[in-house]
């Protein structure tokens, strides 16, 4: 701080040694809240049981941290004030927390009582020690907007998911109600007096109608448990709305659904839980869950765009600020670092050499890559041998790789000098590794934590591969975004685990007894494995008053950590694959210099002599030798011949590629003739070809001049020699645009050449000068927006006749035409071929059913035939359109070879793994021809594909984490989790003969009666591993490894390495789930949403310009309002018109819904007496929205209310219910119920209408359903080719812990539902087990449908696969739709582009204009629009008089004085609200820029005009009191003025106002006079001279009479002009360009024009002054 500084400050002398004192007090004070907050996490009873000193510990502790809290709180209150005084202590809201804090602290309470509750807000005193690190550089207003504005979308969309969920809640309340129907022994007769020997083993839920569901077997009768508690029973179910909804966030979480599900298919009908638990997954789970990770990544973004001070601009990490040097030799150039020559170390240059060679750095990774290969061979066996046997060559080996690493790293220490080495990052770790691994091989540190060194020299593999490297780097690379994730992630863990430990501890149970036990329990609901139990445990042990309380607070937990905090990685991971906003323009720009070449494949038969780029010459080649790539080196010969070709055949209307053309040795036929001329002609001719296709393209480096049609050839050149050429000095860009804007700049008429098989007739005007940004409004790109936006108007007229046009089955005619009829025959066919191949199982099977060979048969005829006709149409290999030309059509003609070998071989026995049934399950692939046939399904094949490459490498990275632990886990667990199944045995050698092992029963707690015991059998004494893993070797560690990643199983390994090994080993399988999954499998999210958008085209577009398309896409989706306007002359309908759009009115509807809803609550049975009341009560509602529908069809008038989709809805569901009402009074049965409780559900649905988030969110996940379709019937017919596949190899394994009654492969339909199943993850890893079982455990036999065996190898490709594919690939397709859609449909207020409230202001403002509801309004009336318009796009015609004009004149130009859309007018306003330089990308922006400065130039010109004349006007008025009668009564021939014109007339006030006031407010109608004058009368020529000069020659020299006579002649002759002009419209628009184009004298230049202007007004200023002084 300086002397002046010092001074300002003006601090008392005795403060000035403050500041270092004041930082040792803060860092105190957070020392102190550390202190505090380890003090609460051990303050619990049971760790005071396990160390006595603890609770003395934690007392003092607490009462020393007590105190200094105190005193820091007397201070503070003493120099700020408590609650007065500059900055009070009790309005800041730290010293509001911190003052809590204290008194939390002072809780003293006795052991294991409830008031330890008290303690629980403690652990909060964390955020007192993060808060110092959370510094923004930016304004407070800025993050707090940011803030409020993410918990606003955050809640909007809780909102959202708490809507569907009440949905689902209230339907499974009626659908299923109380499911308590269970087998009991035929012998029990009351509910109370279950046991649990009563139940059957299993227990099963059975149905009590013998219609459905489940049927109890022999000596078992079904009964209905209705006297258990919940704490028996358990907590979920649907008795009632509230349990509903517990039970639906359940299922939601893809937790335990699967067996609600099963309950419910045992109680009830079948097809009701199926279509309910299937909707419910893919809705809630994966489409609105998703939306969560949607608005995080959206805030995220745009925090990224504010904050980027806050991270920092992200670079590459550069060793120093050291220079670089380009250093070249034979092999190419290279970045070389200055400082790597400068040598620190003692080593001579040949070291540096060896140091610096690529071979050294391969013998490096070899020797690391051995390492990693040797330890992975280590093998553990349970042979009674002591375990150091199977490890004690690989330490000698270890020891001989330690050295030689080490070698390596004293050789770069020796090298580069210790300060050389030490600043390189990757050195640092090197050495690490070399410390850590020498002490590794100490025999007492040998297979020990110590390991952790050895296996992590793996990851210096990745610096092998480049492309990896940078992938990392990418990832991990701006480090402090990731990293603050993490560090945030584990603060909460810590937090919230403080706080549950506190909670709970006091019920005595092993969940939150100590903080390690409560850390993992909330670890555990984080990963979402088995939270459920988490909860229930919890639940149990509390009252039941509290128990929801307990459950609210684990579902918020939940809800914020998975939804959340999960989204918050997926958005870190996806903004670090994002490039920054400047890049991403940079790389516009590059791609926009690039857009001019055509990039094409060269035809498959010509593809490969690419292997060979000397040799294709025995081919002649009809192209030009500019469309062959050259090959990499060239000759001598053929850089001259290049030169040659170069100044010889190419004229200068070519515009270069990149690549020179390739001279070859057989003469282009077209080329070869001697003449030139002729010569240039040819290439002419091959140019226009290409450019119809660059057109057609949307390429911009052609110029087509609007309005000229030419002869055409069939090929589309023009047959006229004559080429037209331009002299760009004379006749430049700026000309070409005027000819475009003459008259009208309406792109109808600028287009009628563009014909529908593509040609173009046009003369085209090429240059190689034609520069991309000289050109004019990137008129296809415009085009294309127009045929986009789709007018509103519906009445689709001929323009000729004026006949309504038939436009019947559009979209029938339009799916027909997908694909070609032969292409829909062969998809009928494959269909039905399929269905057919649904009904085969393992004991009704294709080989012995003719029925089902008959589709057989069909399928490889129809094939058969289709083949013969595509190959001899195409040719199969090396013609132009081979049939074999890609990977589809390889698959096709695989499939077809397989259908053909099986039905001729048709076998009659199928071995198991044999070919037989190979060829069986190669037959399976049948259902993937829809692939090849349906283009839309090869394009999200081809997508997915397309992004392969990024998937690859996070599969790398995530094989190598697998590797790095499972290679740990062998060193370290192998052979030591092995433990006997009888409990109460812990040696080996024990470990014989027999015990009675307790039988599972039921997941209810019912105890056994009075003299009973539980259900046990005999077992055999067995030691063995745990059931479904091992660490014995590299393989089985991977594949337990490869189970926890998807969250699964991994409880299991934390117990058994507790029990085994203890507690401290946990922390193994905690780390490697929080990389794997919470970094590693967002991962695979980022990487396929990133690739979507790349696909998409999106990924290169800055936020603002991503939410300007969005914008464009929302405008073209937003309609006119369907309210007609108020009926002003009819006063009952007004009245009626008023009380409907009253807000109250609509809130009342809005409870009314609720309270209909709401009856729902309970279920809706025939025998409880409730139902009467509910549903008369809901006939009362339908009466009273029945009132509503009349009321608002009086106000609207049936047609009016029709024209609303909502109301025809609303319409819909209240006829429905009236018809209820009807039938409900007559017959009153369970139909009538039903139908009853479906009409309220129908009702539900009105709610999103009337909620404007609600509507928005709605819209987004129904376009994600829809966008979706193709890959949502993708993912089926995936899943369905597995269930046949799983049909044929798993069809008969016998049952196990995952396979049982109800999921099993026993048929296609089952084989679906499990894999169903299997895509939510649950319990996937259980049933491929199952399918892995091999003898002698299962009984095998001659025929894959007898044995009831697995297949080990099978099941293992078959689910990993699968899982892979479908969970982590397809799905998080989803994802990235719903994200592309949320951004559409979701905008906020504080939106910088037009939010949804802007859009429904200029809906309310066009329905005032449009009174006929017709979607279209004259031109004229834009001005009321603009003037009626609030909010943010109010456009004041005083303030913004000359934007108010420049937007009229905008529309009038477009449109040509016609009539213009809704849409018309809200896109010029979308353009006139944002900042175009951000929003817009840069060939939009140039033509925006370009029209909008056409617009200006116009607007001035007729403000001038218009102006001058007024002022001329002024100045004649006041003569005229001097003129005569005769002359008074000659001026009456001037042109009649409007009625606007004479009401300004009227007005008072000094004739230079009035002049300005007319000039701006006339404008619009003069515009009306003149639109159809070309534009050149405007500027000089003709008519707008007459319009702009009253004389011809100096005013001042002429007589009075004469001028007057002048000025009546010239307005004849002006009114003359205009009848023409009017009445031959079309003629002038289709005329004008073209004469413009070629006349040159019809195109003045605007400077000329401008000139003229001033010259004349400097005339007329001299005459008026000398009138004044007369």
């Amino acid at each position: 701080m300086s002397q002046g500084h010092r001074r300002r400050g003006a601090r008392p002398r005795g403060l000035k040694e403050q500041p270092p004192l004041l930082r040792w007090v803060r860092r105190l004070m957070r020392t102190c809240a550390l202190l505090s907050l380890t003090s609460v996490s051990c303050n619990t009873p049971k760790t005071f049981e396990k160390f006595h000193f603890m609770q003395t510990t934690t007392f003092s502790v607490d009462a020393v941290v007590t105190i200094l809290f105190t005193a820091e709180m007397i201070a503070k209150m003493h120099i700020r004030g408590i609650l007065k005084g500059d900055r009070p202590y009790l309005q800041d809201h730290w010293c509001q927390f911190d003052a809590s804090m204290v008194f939390e602290m002072l809780n003293i309470v006795p052991r294991f009582s409830y008031l330890s509750i008290l303690r629980a807000p403690r652990p909060l005193i964390m955020i007192r020690f993060l808060r110092v690190f959370l510094k923004f550089s930016m304004p407070k207003s800025r993050i707090n907007q940011i803030f409020k504005r993410s918990s606003q979308q955050i809640y909007n969309v809780t909102l959202f998911f708490l809507f569907f969920m009440s949905l689902y809640g209230l339907l499974g309340v009626q659908f299923f109600g109380e499911l308590k129907n269970h087998c009991v022994t035929i012998n029990t007769t009351e509910p109370k007096d279950i046991t649990i020997n009563s139940l059957a083993i299993p227990d099963t839920y059975c149905s009590l109608d013998p219609s459905s569901g489940y049927q109890c077997p022999e000596g078992m009768k079904c009964m209905k448990l209705e006297a258990l508690s919940r704490y028996i029973i358990g907590f979920n179910g649907f008795d009632e709305f509230v349990t509903s909804f517990f039970t639906v966030y359940q299922a939601a979480s893809q937790e335990g659904w699967v067996f609600i599900m099963y309950r419910a298919i045992d109680s009830l009908p079948g097809w009701r839980a199926v279509l309910y638990f299937s909707t419910m997954i893919f809705f809630l789970a994966w489409l609105v869950k998703n939306v969560f990770i949607a608005v995080i990544t959206e805030t995220f973004n745009e925090i990224r765009v504010q904050f980027q001070q806050m991270w920092g601009v992200r670079g590459h990490i550069q060793n120093s600020s050291a220079s670089q040097i380009l250093t070249g030799d034979d092999r190419g150039w290279k970045l070389v670092t200055l400082d790597e020559n400068k040598h620190g170390g003692l080593a001579p240059e040949f070291c540096h050499k060896i140091l610096r060679s690529p071979h050294f750095r391969l013998l490096v990774m070899a020797v690391i890559l051995a390492n990693g290969i040797v330890t992975a061979t280590m093998r553990f066996k349970h042979d009674e041998r002591p375990r150091q046997v199977f490890y004690e060559k690989y330490y000698y080996i270890e020891l001989g790789f330690t050295a030689l690493l080490n070698l390596e790293t004293m050789f770069k220490v020796w090298c580069l000098g210790w300060r050389g080495y030490w600043k390189h990052s990757i050195h640092k770790f090197e050495l690490l590794l070399a410390v850590g691994t020498t002490i590794h091989v100490i025999p007492g540190f040998y297979m020990t934590g110590f390991t952790y060194f050895q296996v992590l020299r793996v990851v210096r593999l990745i610096k092998a591969s480049p492309l990896l490297e940078d992938f990392v780097y990418k990832i991990f690379g701006p480090g402090k975004k990731l990293g603050s994730l993490i560090i945030f992630t584990m603060c909460l863990l810590i937090i919230s685990s403080s706080i549950s430990m506190q909670l709970f501890c006091f019920l005595d149970f092993t969940k939150f007894e100590t903080f390690a036990e409560a850390f993992m329990s909330m670890f555990q609901i984080l990963t979402q494995e088995a939270w459920v139990e988490v909860m229930d445990e919890t639940m149990l042990r509390t009252r039941s008053m509290l128990a929801p309380l307990v459950a609210v607070y684990f579902i918020l937990y939940h809800l914020f950590v998975t939804l959340i905090v999960l989204s918050l990685f997926v958005a870190v991971i996806l903004d670090n694959l994002e490039l920054d906003e400047d890049i991403k323009k940079l790389k516009q720009l590059k791609y926009r210099e690039q857009s001019a070449e055509i990039k094409e494949t060269l035809p498959f038969r010509l593809r490969i002599f690419e292997k060979f780029p000397d040799s294709p010459l025995m081919v002649t080649l009809h192209k030009v030798p500019s469309d062959f790539n050259l090959p990499k080196k060239k000759t001598r010969t053929q850089r001259v011949a290049l030169k040659k070709i170069n100044e010889d055949v190419f004229d200068s209307k070519i515009i270069y590629r990149k690549q020179k053309p390739l001279k070859i040795l057989n003469d282009l036929p077209k080329v070869r003739v001697v003449n030139s001329k002729l010569r240039k002609t040819a290439v002419a001719h091959i140019i226009n070809d290409s450019n119809n296709q660059r057109l057609m393209l949307g390429d911009s480096s052609m110029i087509p001049v609007p309005g000229t049609k030419g002869p055409l050839k069939p090929q589309g050149t023009i047959n006229s020699m004559k080429q037209l050429r331009i002299d760009h000095k004379k006749f430049g860009s700026r000309s070409i645009r005027r000819s475009v804007r003459s008259g009208s700049i309406k792109l109808k008429q600028t287009y009628e050449h563009l014909m529908e098989n593509g040609d173009i007739g046009v003369n085209r005007v090429t240059s190689n000068r034609a520069r991309p940004h000289d050109l004019d409004i990137k008129l296809l790109q415009a085009k294309r927006q127009q045929a986009e936006m789709r007018r509103y108007d519906a009445r689709l007229k001929d323009p000729l006749t004026g006949k309504e046009r038939k436009v019947q089955y559009k979209t029938l005619h339009n799916f027909l035409g997908l694909v070609t009829y032969l292409d829909w025959v062969m998809i009928a066919m494959t269909t039905l071929s399929c269905l057919s191949m649904m009904f085969e199982t393992p004991s009704y099977r294709v080989m012995e059913n003719v029925s089902l060979q008959i589709a057989e048969y069909c399928f490889v005829i129809f094939m058969s035939i289709e083949l013969a006709l595509k190959i001899l149409a195409d040719g199969l290999f090396f013609t132009p359109k081979a049939y074999v030309k890609d990977v589809a059509a390889v698959l096709d003609v695989f499939i077809y070879l397989v259908s053909l070998t099986f039905l001729c071989w048709m076998p009659k026995s199928v071995p198991p793994n044999s070919g037989a049934q190979l060829l069986m399950i190669l037959r399976c692939l049948r259902p993937l021809r829809i692939f090849t046939l349906v283009p839309h399904m090869s394009k999200v094949v081809y997508e997915l594909c397309r992004g392969f490459k990024e998937i690859l490498l996070v599969s790398t990275l995530l094989i190598l984490l697998m590797f790095i632990f499972a290679s740990y886990g062998v060193q370290l667990y192998g052979g030591r989790l092995a433990r006997c199944n009888d409990p109460n045995i812990t040696k080996r050698e024990d470990c014989v003969g027999v015990f009675l092992r307790r039988v599972f029963v039921t997941k209810m707690k019912v105890q056994p009666g009075e003299n009973e015991t539980y259900p046990a059998i005999l077992v055999p004494r067995v030691w063995a591993n745990p059931r479904r893993f091992n660490f014995d070797n590299i393989g089985d560690a991977m594949l337990t490894l490869f189970e926890v990643l998807s969250f699964k199983g991994w409880l299991d390994v934390r117990d058994v390495l507790i029990k085994a090994l203890g507690p401290v080993h946990a922390i193994y399988i905690h780390i490697y789930i929080f990389l794997g999954c919470m970094i590693g499998l967002t991962l695979f999210v980022g990487v396929v949403i990133a690739n979507y958008s790349e696909n998409k085209g999106t990924a290169l577009l800055t936020v603002d310009q991503r939410r300007w398309c969005d914008l464009k896409k929302r405008l073209k989706i937003a309609q006119p309002l369907h309210l007609p306007p108020r009926p002003d002359g009819k006063k009952f309908r007004a009245f009626i018109y008023d009380i409907t759009q009253n807000i109250k009115f609509k809130r009342c509807v809005a409870l009314m819904v609720l309270i209909n809803s709401a009856l729902l609550s309970v279920t809706w049975n025939k025998e409880e007496s409730h139902t009467d009341i509910l549903a008369t009560v809901s006939m009362i509602c339908t009466l009273l929205f029945l009132v509503e529908v009349v009321m608002k069809n009086i106000a609207f008038t049936p047609r009016g209310y029709l024209q609303s989709r909502r109301n025809r809805y609303d319409l819909f569901v209240t006829v429905t219910g009236v018809m209820w009402m009807f039938f409900h009074i007559m017959f009153k049965n369970d139909l009538t119920y039903f139908v009853g409780f479906m009409v309220v559900i129908l009702r539900f649905f009105t709610i999103t209408g009337k909620h404007a988030t609600l509507k928005m969110l709605m819209l987004t996940v129904g376009v994600s359903v829809c966008k979706s379709f193709f890959i949502i019937f993708g993912m089926f017919l995936l899943v369905f080719f597995y269930a046949l596949a799983g049909t044929i190899i798993f069809g008969t394994v016998k049952y196990g812990e995952g396979i049982g009654r109800r999921a099993n492969f026993e048929s296609p339909v089952t084989g679906v539902a499990m894999l169903f199943r299997i895509v939510t993850g649950e319990d996937w890893n259980k049933i491929m087990h199952d399918c892995m079982i091999q003898p002698p455990f299962c009984t095998p036999a001659a025929n894959y449908w007898q044995t009831d065996c697995g297949n080990f190898t099978g099941s293992l490709i078959y689910f990993c696969t699968f899982y892979v594919i479908i969970t982590y690939i397809v799905l998080n397709l989803l994802v990235a739709i719903i994200m592309e859609n949320f951004s559409l449909f979701y905008s906020n207020e504080e939106d910088a582009l037009l939010s949804y409230a802007d859009i429904r202001n200029f809906q309310n403002t066009w329905n005032v204009v449009d009174i006929h509801q017709r979607g279209v309004i004259p031109v004229r009336r834009v001005k009321f629009i603009l003037r009626l318009l609030k909010g943010r796009l109010e456009v004041d015609p005083q303030k913004d008089r000359l934007l108010f004009k420049h937007m009229c004149y905008e529309l009038e130009r477009l449109h040509n004085g016609e009539d213009v859309t809704f849409h018309d007018v809200i896109n010029m306003l979308s353009y006139r609200s944002v900042d175009i330089r951000k929003a817009l990308q840069l060939e939009e922006l140039l033509a925006r820029e370009e029209f909008e400065y056409i617009i200006e130039e116009e607007v001035a010109k007729q403000t001038i005009r218009t102006w001058l004349e007024g002022c001329l006007k002024k100045i004649r008025s006041t003569n005229k009191q001097q003129n005569s009668l005769i002359a008074g009564l000659r001026a009456t021939n001037e042109i009649i003025p409007t009625p606007e014109q004479k009401e300004e007339e009227t007005k008072n006030g000094t004739p230079e106002q009035e002049c300005e006031t007319e000039a701006k407010e006339n404008e619009a109608s003069r515009k009306q006079k003149l639109v159809s004058l070309p534009r050149s009368d405007s500027i000089g020529s003709g008519s707008g001279r007459k319009f702009l000069a009253p004389t011809l020659s100096d005013p001042a020299a002429r007589p009075e009479k004469e001028r007057i006579t002048t000025k009546k002649k010239n307005s004849r002759q002006h009114t003359v002009v205009v009848n023409k002009n009017l009445s031959h419209l079309n003629e002038a628009e289709n005329r004008m360009p073209r004469e413009v184009f070629n006349n040159k004298t019809s195109v003045p230049k605007a400077t000329n024009a401008m000139h003229e202007i001033r010259e004349w007004w400097n005339e007329q200023l001299a005459y008026v002054s000398s009138s004044d002084e007369d």
